[in-house]
């Protein structure tokens, strides 16, 4: 027998959702409740069919029979009290088949139940079947196979091609491609090599690799987003917690208004008491909540569990309602839309070729580590320009840097370092500075021989999700500590409604709390990280490209793990099309329940056409209709 995997306290049901229990006891009742049914109308022997069903309707209801009586006797008013109260009035009634029915179909609708459960622990289980549970750990020279529970942080695992990474940890010895989709949804593989982390659970496609561990088993990514996904479909979101509520005045309610439906007519209209009490009976039955209580929770933990498989965590079902409900969605600019990355957009020289303006930019920020010496550096590398010696090399502290080459005095940084200079450089600079580039110029003591231009690259797919946000009516706003025109120049070209620049990390938890104050429910999204205050600040915050990261995960409401901004317009699309869902699934089954019960005091349905499409039907439909939703 198969021992249940568990991973970061979360373990895994390997009990079929239809098992040989339910299996004998549909089964059996089943041909119990048509035997009776036949002998009852088509025997001269009615008793013996009335013993049928009852054998039939004890062996399909005896839960619900035992939880009504419990509930009954504590005075307590649930679901099984209705359905035990209009199956012992069927048969009090004369009603047998009906009676039977009731508790059948029922029983058919509480497996219904069952079944949608049944669908969120499976989705945990997929989760928990991509971490290995034991790792091949180099000891003494040797490969020894021991329980991934065993490993030690330090120790170094050997990942064979094939093999899944048994531990997160950093790739000490050869390189390969690594699958990551179980963890970020990205079906493309990821190239590893010495000094890159790998995560538990990503396939080892082509190399031999060696990972020295630095995370334990229950700390893995694997097991964060475990138990991330467990810990969300057990939160309750808004709507569920009004249905909730509703739920425990709603039951009494339905007993009181089947009461007078009892009394009131026999003595006002004169109706048949038997009539008038078994349209009380299908009242009770079509009044159950149960299509209604499974309404939401089902479609919420489709849309966590679908989304969990796509690469984006979503830590609690209120977060994943609200992100359909905002109308404003709120980026921070450097490494959200942006990589955080310099480029090297722009080359002008003033009377020297483009190559030996580049050469004397790169010689000199050969030295420096700032990440415009890298950009510079990284252009320089990739025209195949070789750098010169460089003499006398000093650094002046906001202003640039300075050196001779071949004995000539050069200097490279901002305006400032060449007070005095002119000429047509100047026309030049404002333009690209403009454009919201960082411009840099180089020059001899004398003359500025070009300027290099600068920007942080643009995501891809940033521009189209700003677009598909807009298109769904959402206002984005951008957040930058950058100067107002690199702002007004990124907000320009991905196509941000409303942008604010210069703002130190405290200035964006203000301007989340004023836009909140503006436009009401807000979405912030930030790397989890540089802006972990105002992602905890905003209603709902999402972290992206986090995996590996704890910091993102505890400060975030929703991680997306891998860095893809389009991901923010799936996110969108599911919380819409979850929060839809729900919508459709509540008025649904409002509606119907309110029909047939209209149809019911004026005795045009019967009490097994009640259960059968007021409960048991009803409830088929909304789960069927969640379920959707794990195909977006």
């Amino acid at each position: 027998m198969r021992i249940p995997r568990c991973l970061a306290g979360v373990c895994e049901i390997h009990r079929p959702i239809v098992g040989r229990r339910e299996i004998v006891v549909f089964a059996g009742s089943g041909i119990l409740l048509l035997a009776g049914i036949y002998v009852e109308h088509f025997t001269p022997h009615p008793l013996a069919g009335t013993i049928l069903l009852l054998v039939a309707a004890v062996i399909a209801g005896h839960d619900v029979l035992r939880d009504g009586f419990l509930a009954l006797i504590r005075f307590r008013f649930n679901i099984a009290v209705l359905i035990m109260i209009a199956a012992a009035g069927a048969f009090l009634t004369a009603n047998p088949a009906e009676g039977a029915a009731v508790l059948y179909l029922f029983a058919i609708a509480e497996f219904l139940e069952v079944y949608a459960a049944g669908r969120a622990h499976r989705s945990i289980a997929s989760l928990l079947d991509v971490a290995p549970q034991t790792a091949r750990v180099r000891r003494d020279e040797e490969e020894v196979v021991v329980p991934v529970s065993d490993v030690r942080v330090g120790e170094t695992v050997v990942v064979r091609p094939g093999d899944a990474i048994p531990l997160d940890g950093t790739v000490t010895l050869g390189e390969s491609l690594i699958d990551q989709a179980a963890i970020t949804g990205e079906s493309i593989p990821v190239a590893k090599a010495a000094g890159d982390g790998v995560y538990a659970g990503t396939q080892n496609i082509d190399g031999y690799l060696e990972v020295q561990v630095t995370k334990p088993e229950e700390a893995s990514t694997i097991a964060r987003v475990v138990a991330l996904v467990a810990e969300a479909q057990a939160h309750t979101s808004p709507t569920e917690a009004f249905i909730e509520r509703f739920a425990r005045y709603y039951t009494p309610a339905v007993i009181l208004a089947a009461g007078i439906l009892v009394v009131v007519p026999p003595l006002a209209l004169g109706t048949p008491f038997l009539e008038s009490f078994y349209r009380a009976l299908i009242l009770l039955v079509i009044s159950c909540p149960c299509a209604l209580a499974i309404s939401t929770p089902v479609s919420m933990v489709s849309g966590i569990t679908t989304a969990a498989q796509n690469g984006v965590l979503i830590k609690g079902r209120d977060a994943l309602e609200a992100v359909g409900l905002a109308r404003v969605i709120i980026f921070d600019k450097t490494g959200t839309l942006t990589t955080g990355r310099l480029e090297v957009d722009d080359v002008v020289p003033f009377g020297v070729p483009e190559a030996d303006l580049l050469a004397v930019a790169a010689s000199l920020e050969a030295r420096s580590g700032h990440p415009i010496a890298e950009a510079v550096l990284r252009r320089a590398g990739e025209e195949g320009i070789a750098l010169h010696d460089v003499e006398e090399f000093t650094s002046i502290p906001g202003r640039g840097v300075q050196g001779r080459i071949g004995g000539t005095l050069h200097l490279l940084g901002n305006e400032s370092i060449f007070p005095d200079a002119s000429g047509a450089w100047r026309a030049e600079y404002d333009r690209l500075e403009g454009e919201g580039k960082t411009v840099i110029l180089a020059g001899t003591g004398s003359a500025v021989i070009g300027l290099i231009a600068l920007s942080d690259v643009i995501k891809k797919g940033a521009r189209e999700m700003v677009t598909d946000l807009g298109a769904r009516g959402i206002r984005t706003v951008m957040l930058t500590g950058d100067n107002e025109r690199v702002g007004e120049a990124v907000a320009r070209r991905i196509g941000i409604d409303e942008y604010h620049a210069g703002l130190l990390p405290e200035d964006k938890v203000a301007m989340v709390e004023r836009l909140m104050e503006r436009y009401g429910l807000v979405v912030m999204v930030g790397d989890g990280v540089n802006d972990a205050p105002a992602l905890a600040r905003a209603n709902v915050g999402v972290a992206m490209g986090a995996i590996g990261s704890d910091i993102a995960i505890e400060a975030s409401d929703i991680v997306i793990m891998e860095d893809d901004i389009s991901r923010v317009s799936y996110l969108v699309a599911l919380s819409v099309k979850t929060v839809s869902v729900v919508r459709q699934n509540v008025a649904t089954a409002v509606v119907v329940k309110l029909g047939i019960a209209a149809l019911a005091v004026v005795g045009l349905v019967s009490l097994w056409m009640a259960v059968a499409f007021g409960d048991m039907g009803l409830s088929f439909a909304v789960i069927a209709n969640a379920l959707r939703i794990g195909r977006a």
